[in-house]
């Protein structure tokens, strides 16, 4: 197993989206006061973190952009477009009631969202998605911030970890803390 330096991932707050039940992919939504008040959450976790003065990354989508400059107080980030969501093709925009509805196919065969974003229609599917993420992840030297997106966190995880995809598909996605990986284990700060 490869063995990446220190890692402190989080992901971003709530949007307006994910409230909606709304599949973002790669297109944008604003974060919901709810969001806010996620990233203010990992504010106060990550003070004793940024006096290490780590490397700070994060996805250039919006809602990441967003929670890096609440939870990590304007500290400098470099912006790298491999940590940018999945992309979800034709299912970009849609809640998943519509999925449900007018792809039953598609919805019944993808059980995790992981699944079903990366079994979209026109989308960037698995091989590519964990490729891009695996290269962010081989060019880090020092322990480092990620700030980006719930589906991304979960390979990311999953590839320190050292789990299969329908592993990855299961872990926890939460928001407002923060996961530590280090050393093939992962902690949750909240």
């Amino acid at each position: 197993m490869t063995s990446f330096p220190k890692i402190w991932f989080l992901r971003h707050g709530q949007t307006e989206w994910n409230a909606e039940k709304r599949i973002q992919g790669q297109l944008e939504s604003q974060l919901s006061p709810l969001g806010r008040s996620h990233a203010r959450q990992q504010a106060e976790l990550m003070r004793p973190i940024l006096a290490q003065e780590p490397t700070c990354y994060v996805s250039p989508l919006g809602r990441a952009r967003e929670t890096a400059e609440i939870a990590l107080g304007g500290a400098e980030c470099i912006i790298d477009p491999r940590l940018a969501e999945a992309h979800a093709g034709d299912l970009q925009g849609m809640t998943l009631p519509e999925v449900e509805a007018q792809l039953p196919e598609i919805w019944a065969a993808n059980p995790s969202h992981l699944d079903l974003f990366c079994a979209a229609p026109n989308g960037e599917g698995y091989g590519n998605f964990h490729a891009r993420i695996l290269s962010f992840m081989q060019v880090l030297t020092e322990p480092s911030v990620v700030v980006a997106h719930g589906l991304l966190g979960q390979v990311m995880r999953g590839i320190v970890l050292g789990l299969s995809r329908q592993e990855m598909a299961k872990l926890s996605n939460q928001q407002g803390c923060i996961y530590v990986l280090e050393e093939g284990r992962e902690q949750l700060l909240q």
